[in-house]
């Protein structure tokens, strides 16, 4: 188990971005990596659901259909796992940036709309510390769905909940999945700080108001590179 230091001992700061499917937090997250390089800032950026050590595991398991809700629920955690301890961790200790697209949050929506006990997973996710800043991308379920099923020619089967028996259909399964995922966004940022983001603003001005706030809640010139773009 890793033993988790405050943040006040760690010198890296970590930014995460969350919300449903088609809201923008992947394209906003990497516009503002691109940003932070630019200026000369140490960043290193991580992705849900992207370890090595269990991508084979993941998608045999799903090609069979032979995951249950506890058993899809702890490899997402082994995949977490990993990358926290070989990425994450080291980064931040090392003083970096660290920018995640989905961090903990997207367990514990997708997990406990598939029927995983909230308390369980967030003790399961207990070693992971919070992010300094997390970004929640807020816009009306129907824009998300449109923007994910316009011009999408299949749903994946585990993409549209259909191992949860909404329904035959998987894009109404797809839809009550989102739905259910929508509503669980919104108990868990009540529990736990958010900057929320209209993800039906313009592009830019989200961008902006993301650096604004970095600016504001973080001392950037910490993070500089040196002269000859060593950290």
């Amino acid at each position: 188990m890793v033993k988790v230091k405050t943040n006040k001992e760690i010198e890296g700061r970590l930014i995460a971005v969350e919300g449903l499917d088609g809201s923008g937090k992947s394209t906003q997250i990497r516009l503002l990596k691109r940003w932070l390089e630019l200026e000369g800032y140490k960043v290193f950026f991580t992705e849900w659901n992207s370890s090595d050590l269990v991508k084979k595991a993941t998608r045999k398991g799903k090609k069979k259909r032979l995951l249950t809700p506890t058993t899809f629920s702890l490899i997402h955690a082994t995949d977490f796992a990993d990358r926290y301890e070989r990425q994450i961790l080291p980064l931040l200790k090392g003083g970096y940036l660290v920018l995640a697209d989905r961090y903990v949050y997207t367990a514990f929506a997708r997990d406990a709309v598939r029927g995983c006990d909230r308390d369980w997973l967030r003790k399961l996710y207990r070693f992971a510390r919070r992010p300094d800043i997390t970004f929640f991308f807020e816009l009306p379920l129907e824009v998300a769905l449109g923007r994910i099923l316009e011009g999408r020619p299949a749903l994946k089967y585990h993409e549209a909940g259909m191992d949860m028996g909404f329904s035959k259909d998987p894009y109404e399964s797809f839809r009550v999945f989102q739905g259910k995922i929508y509503e669980e966004y919104g108990r868990i940022f009540k529990e736990f700080p958010a900057e929320r983001v209209n993800a039906c603003d313009p592009s830019e001005l989200q961008q902006a108001r993301m650096r604004e706030t970095v600016r504001r809640l973080m001392d950037l010139k910490k993070f500089k590179f040196k002269r000859g773009g060593k950290a």
